[in-house]
């Protein structure tokens, strides 16, 4: 079976011999590694490169745990890339496991460290050795490693399937194929399980076995699973919904009678960040243009880890279909936001009332914008109205986008909206916006 990661694929390929670290980073499980060690090298082997060239360490396997000492590492690369009448692609898998240790050459400093990231520059400097490496947790890409990075590195950041490259490898009926992806999302390995049983194990499996665990470990949050597991439903309940984090204090406090600060809540969410299993997407002030900081919407990056968090109980069309668009959008570069409207109504005592309207996504990239709504379905001129209401409010020429659920031909209705479905949107429409 053939995944295409097309668009990953070219960044990488677009930074071959640039000299800096590639890192290729993104939640695990969600195919880094495939992306890099088959698709990857497949691209070099067909550009004419020595099968004995590529150079590829697993750092997450038993075998290689000697070199997850970062001295080790080091000095294996070195020495299988000695020969400098060759160039090698050199290919580390998870290289997050590499742990820091104290400068043996400095024991009396306990500060003086070593790390990835001496050894990932130490190897940089190398003029036969082009690098890349893999990560599943924004620890390497922090403020504080970018600083120590000093420029040198480079993020290609791989996200789980898009509906598009779920369907490049989809072998089921393909009238059944939006059904699944809603159900069970875009994690790579679900693609080769057989039924519900076994792809609801496996992406349960995923949360309990490695996520979770992931958050705890690298947290030091032992005593704290049913909180985290707590946070982790609350989230995926209320995907597409404003919140912040004294509403969920609140919730805590009022649903499961447990005090919990809305500071440590803060806190646990930027850990599921850091673990790329939800963002955050903040609100933003259209007409104002400034941001609007009381509530925010958070977003699973993958509804099918959203929908195993609540044992695919709570099947919500409208809120899964924006988490898709939501992810769609990221995937393709764009920076989203909630976009709100400032408008004034009359009430029912006839008094003008100020009131905020909403515009699901404000997209942008580089000088394009495009405002998007999503709608199950706009049939009823009522429905329609309600829709598009908050876009008719603003008054620049960006393109102005109704996604709807139901399968239809695309169409502009008087105001200049586009109205298209939303498998045509995400297999079709969305290339027109690269």
């Amino acid at each position: 079976m053939v995944i295409k990661r097309d668009r990953y694929l070219k960044q990488i390929v677009a930074k071959e011999k640039d000299g800096m670290i590639k890192i290729v980073t993104g939640i695990r499980r969600c195919g880094k590694s495939y992306l890099l060690n088959v698709l990857f090298r497949q691209h070099l082997l067909e550009e004419g490169v020595e099968e004995h060239d590529i150079i590829m360490l697993a750092l997450d396997e038993d075998v290689n745990m000697r070199y997850r000492n970062p001295l080790e590492l080091g000095k294996h690369i070195r020495e299988l890339c000695a020969d400098r009448s060759r160039y090698f692609y050199v290919l580390l898998d998870e290289i997050q496991k590499v742990d820091s240790i104290q400068n043996p050459y400095l024991p009396d400093n306990p500060k003086e460290r070593i790390g990835f990231v001496d050894v990932l520059l130490g190897l940089k400097n190398i003029p036969n050795v082009d690098l890349y490496v893999t990560g599943s947790n924004s620890k390497m890409l922090s403020k504080d490693i970018l600083t120590e990075f000093k420029d040198r590195g480079e993020e290609i950041r791989v996200n789980p399937l898009t509906f598009d490259e779920f369907m490049s490898a989809y072998q089921g009926d393909s009238r059944m194929a939006w059904t699944e992806f809603m159900m069970y999302g875009g994690m790579p390995f679900v693609l080769s399980k057989k039924d519900h049983a076994d792809k609801a194990a496996y992406l349960t499996g995923l949360f309990e076995r490695t996520y979770i665990s992931d958050v705890i470990e690298r947290n030091n949050l032992k005593g704290n699973k049913d909180i985290l597991e707590d946070l982790l439903n609350i989230l995926a309940s209320s995907v597409g919904s404003l919140t912040n984090t004294t509403k969920l204090e609140n919730t805590f406090s009022s649903e499961r009678g447990v005090r919990i600060s809305h500071n440590t809540i803060s806190a646990y969410i930027d850990t599921f960040i850091d673990a790329f299993i939800i963002k955050k997407v903040a609100r933003y002030d259209i007409k104002g243009r400034k941001y609007i900081g009381a509530q925010q919407k958070y977003f699973y990056s993958d509804v099918g880890l959203r929908n195993a968090r609540l044992n695919f109980r709570q099947q919500e069309e409208n809120h899964i279909m924006e988490n898709i668009l939501y992810n769609e959008l990221t995937a393709r570069g764009f920076s989203v936001d909630v976009g709100v409207i400032e408008t004034m109504i009359v009430n029912a005592e006839g008094k003008r009332q100020r009131s905020l309207l909403e515009v699901d996504f404000v997209c942008h990239r580089g000088h394009a914008r495009y405002y998007i709504q999503s709608a199950l379905t706009v049939a009823e001129e009522s429905k329609r109205q309600q829709e598009t209401r908050s876009l008719l409010k603003i008054n620049d020429s960006f393109v102005k986008i109704v996604v709807v659920r139901d399968n239809i031909v695309r169409w502009y209705d008087e105001a200049g909206i586009l109205y298209v479905g939303i498998e045509d949107f995400l297999l079709n429409y969305i290339n027109t916006m690269e």
